[in-house]
């Protein structure tokens, strides 16, 4: 099973930049996808059918143009679960997973901290989402969370790790949260077949950052142990140009 996740930062924009295209070409099995900003009805699901994907699972924020999660899949999923239950999360669109014969897999938008406020927020979603997952794991034990965490694990995982440690995504508490969340089962796939540094999966827009490779990486597909040995192969797919962020993919032998 091919599986991507992508940041589209706003799935309308993205089809106008090729996006269609591109997901032909790429061809996964299944793929999550992050701030869609837009709710079905907004959303040109024929043409998604179209591409290849007919079985589409959408779940956008309460407030309009804002977060969102989707799953696209050419294979009809057995149980897809919208949300955590907790209401604050589940009011900005951030939880869908979809559980297949031999895998689940989720697409997750974890908060930024852009200010103190969000932070906070963050910080109390961090801690309630790996309780929620600490439960999940116990009655689906193959899991794989894929999605935008806005955490750079380790400095290898950004451009500038002096700098941006007083910065929100590099912050050590952030750090040590993700930490802690794989060394409680679960392995940074990419991370598990690719040790070099300079592989990012989201550039700010300003200053040519993008062109000049001054990244971050803070998308992941973080895959349950138990499944170590059906990985094959993650990489990540800077080629794609369809948003700030690049898809990222994972193959899990079935």
């Amino acid at each position: 099973m091919k599986i991507i996740s992508y940041n589209v930062n706003g799935i309308r924009a993205a089809i106008t930049k090729g996006f269609f295209e591109w997901l032909q070409s790429a061809n996964p099995d299944v793929i999550c996808l992050q701030e869609i900003k837009a709710t079905e009805d907004q959303i040109p699901t024929e043409d998604i059918t179209a591409a290849g994907y007919p079985f589409q699972y959408y779940f956008p924020a309460t407030k309009k143009g804002y977060s969102g999660v989707a799953i696209l899949s050419k294979i009809e999923p057995k149980k897809i679960v919208y949300g955590t239950g907790i209401d604050y999360m589940d009011f900005e669109g951030r939880n869908l997973r979809a559980d297949f014969e031999n895998v689940s897999v989720m697409s997750l938008y974890l908060p930024s901290g852009t200010n103190i406020d969000r932070l906070d927020h963050k910080f109390k979603y961090m801690d309630d989402f790996h309780n929620y997952i600490m439960k999940l794991k116990a009655e689906i034990p193959n899991l794989v969370i894929c999605g935008d965490y806005n955490i750079c694990h380790e400095a290898i995982d950004i451009h500038d790790p002096v700098r941006n440690q007083t910065v929100s995504g590099f912050l050590p508490q952030e750090r040590a949260w993700l930490d802690a969340f794989m060394k409680s089962g679960f392995i940074d796939s990419f991370r598990h077949f690719n040790k070099e540094p300079h592989n990012y999966s989201w550039w700010s827009y300003r200053a040519g950052a993008r062109g000049n490779n001054k990244g971050w990486r803070i998308d992941y597909n973080l895959v349950s142990e138990n499944l170590k040995d059906r990985m094959s192969r993650a990489v990540i797919l800077p080629e794609a140009k369809h948003s700030d962020h690049c898809p990222i993919m994972v193959e899990i032998n079935e």
